[in-house]
């Protein structure tokens, strides 16, 4: 888990498929792309800067929640539909990294998303992990 790897929305871009599946040479699935992360990029969180009309859209702010309109409609929508389909919610991601820093935050997230078989990462679209299961191809 890297500080490079959270997303200015919330997302840690260290357990998502499109970013394990980069990081263990699988081939990519037709369609699809690898990533190195929004901040490997030099990008900002591609589903909330498009739609972002404070800060984060200028480079004003490094996470959401130092906008003044955290937690806002786009951010909602996105936290909500993650909630629902990978148990993961940005928002109170965002509000840990506020509340009780980044170094906590990472520590907790190498404990909740550390594969007990092998120590890998799990990952957060299918719960897999990319360095001791059987996964030929990035099926994110």
């Amino acid at each position: 888990m890297k500080a490079e790897l959270i997303a200015p929305c919330g997302m840690n871009c260290g357990f998502c498929s499109a970013y394990l599946a980069y990081t263990h040479g699988l081939e990519k699935r037709k369609g699809t792309s690898h990533c190195t992360g929004c901040r490997a990029r030099n990008k900002e969180c591609s589903f909330i800067k498009k739609r972002c009309p404070s800060g984060l859209s200028k480079n004003l702010i490094q996470f959401c929640y130092e906008c003044d309109k955290f937690p806002c409609e786009n951010l909602v929508k996105i936290s909500s539909r993650y909630e629902k389909n990978y148990n993961y919610n940005f928002i109170e991601a965002l509000n840990f990294i506020r509340d009780k820093g980044m170094a906590a935050f990472l520590k907790r997230e190498k404990k909740r998303w550390k594969c007990p078989d092998c120590g890998g990462v799990l990952c957060v679209h299918n719960g897999k992990c990319y360095r001791c299961q059987d996964v030929k191809s990035w099926r994110g």
